[in-house]
């Protein structure tokens, strides 16, 4: 069945999400969080994994993947660590076999040649070789997570494409889908205007520029 508001987030880019998160008051916006490469766009519900730091003996980094459903995002918390990966290229060629959105994490990936290869969107802070094999451990899966200082809950909605990745609470996610396509109908009567002649100013006033990201209650 067809998940009409991640239809409706698919055709909207994160920065007009991003304002209109900023309309709604609303943290959404992942810190130096970026896709692998800028070609790479993902629109799904998160689905989610915390990780920690290893024990003795290790846990296991998870064999999660097979408990995912279809068309989701993986969100992957690893604490924002820079010196041990949580996915690489087994993950990533199930991932896209099996036809999820795409893999959002705080912390680093490797194996980057393989998601490009194969176009599997993975957005994260960087990406680093090491495993995090007895580095690092699955404390729990589908609880919240923090990812670039944004709380992500299990079915949030997540964006991603070339400027990064936003996420938009599933409580909030009707207000702010539909502050985005406001925004997004303004700008684009904006360019239109511009398009037929008018003044840039001329027309950011006449469709209301200025006020678009201004914070609205509920």
């Amino acid at each position: 069945m067809t998940d009409v508001n991640v239809q409706r987030a698919s055709q909207l880019d994160t920065a007009t999400l991003s304002d209109a998160l900023d309309r709604c008051g609303i943290n959404g916006q992942c810190h130096r969080i970026k896709g692998r490469s800028t070609d790479f766009r993902m629109a799904g519900r998160a689905w989610t994994l915390k990780y920690g730091p290893a024990g003795q003996p290790a846990g296991t980094v998870g064999d999660y993947i097979d408990d995912v459903p279809d068309g989701a995002v993986i969100v992957l918390d690893n604490g924002g660590r820079d010196d041990a990966t949580v996915w690489g290229d087994i993950l990533t060629e199930v991932a896209h076999k099996r036809g999820l959105a795409g893999t959002l994490i705080d912390g680093v990936n490797r194996d980057v040649a393989l998601c490009l290869e194969l176009g599997y969107p993975v957005f994260s802070r960087d990406h680093y070789m090491r495993t995090g094999k007895d580095r690092v451990q699955v404390e729990a899966t589908q609880v919240p997570v923090s990812i670039g200082g944004v709380r992500v809950a299990p079915g949030d909605l997540v964006r991603g494409d070339a400027d990064g990745a936003v996420v938009i609470p599933r409580e909030h996610e009707e207000r702010v889908l539909a502050a985005a396509e406001t925004i997004q109908a303004a700008e684009d009567a904006i360019r239109a205007s511009v398009r037929a002649g008018m003044s840039l100013r001329e027309a950011r006033t006449q469709h209301g520029y200025h006020a678009l990201q201004t914070r609205k209650e509920a």
